[in-house]
């Protein structure tokens, strides 16, 4: 009698066992764990800052004269209109690795001008965001002389840090007496607005802190800086969506004429 009770009992007890055929029965599977929520991506209204450096730069647009020149009026609306929708839509904001290059030991010097200078308020909101800036230089075969003499870093565009599609905004920093081989960018019209520092385009004039100076598309340039300090300049890329995200820097001399 008490031989037939053990089975009983272990089917009683809740042994792993099938009733029916008395197999071992598998053991239930563990619930997957729930997939954790993705972060909600960071936007520009987070980064007061940014922001404001994005208002500076609006107001140079809006404010800096055009010279009497209908074709510079009408790119600093490009920009100012560019930067209004930006702001406007809040933009995803994408931080970089801050990266440096041999150039960036100068960037305090040039910052303190740019702070002492007509464009004073971008200077110290410059200094506020300098340590978040990642320098590169963008070509793919870099003479040697210039890799300790050049950088620049990238505000807004495809890449970041504020996204946008429409315009690119960054900065490009200069040793003293250095010269910017002979480029062009096609398909992009280009301004460069002055920080800090004396530089010359094409040897046709020496521009000041404050002075605003147009690219057309496909218009070679070559720049050369005074020796007396390094070279601080905003820059804006207006064009295409395909440019923008594929610019193709590269250095060359304008085709000779027949």
């Amino acid at each position: 009698m008490t031989g037939a009770a053990g089975p009983a009992a272990e089917t009683a007890t809740g042994s792993a066992c099938d009733g029916a055929t008395g197999a071992p029965r598998e053991p239930e599977p563990e619930p997957e764990p729930a997939p954790a929520p993705e972060p909600a991506p960071q936007r520009l209204s987070q980064w007061a800052d940014w922001r404001w450096l994005l208002t500076d730069l609006d107001e140079v647009y809006r404010r800096s004269s055009a010279g009497g020149s209908a074709i510079i009026r009408s790119h600093q609306k490009r920009v100012r209109d560019a930067l209004g929708r930006l702001m406007q839509s809040n933009p995803p904001f994408i931080p970089r690795q801050p990266e440096s290059r041999p150039v960036t030991a100068h960037l305090p010097r040039a910052l303190d001008l740019a702070a002492n200078g007509p464009l004073a308020s971008m200077g110290r909101t410059l200094s506020r965001v300098a340590p978040e800036l990642a320098w590169e230089y963008g070509y793919d075969r870099m003479p040697g002389a210039l890799a300790s003499r050049y950088a620049f870093a990238e505000l807004a565009g495809p890449r970041g840090p504020v996204a946008s599609d429409e315009v690119i905004l960054g900065l490009v920093l200069f040793s003293p007496g250095a010269v910017y081989p002979q480029h062009a960018h096609e398909g992009i019209e280009e301004s460069y607005v002055s920080l800090a520092g004396a530089w010359s385009e094409n040897d046709a004039a020496v521009y000041a802190p404050g002075s605003l100076i147009l690219n057309r598309p496909g218009q070679h340039h070559r720049i050369t800086v005074g020796d007396k300090a390094p070279c601080l300049l905003a820059y804006a890329w207006i064009g295409g969506a395909d440019r923008l995200s594929a610019p193709g820097m590269r250095f060359g001399k304008p085709p000779r004429k027949a």
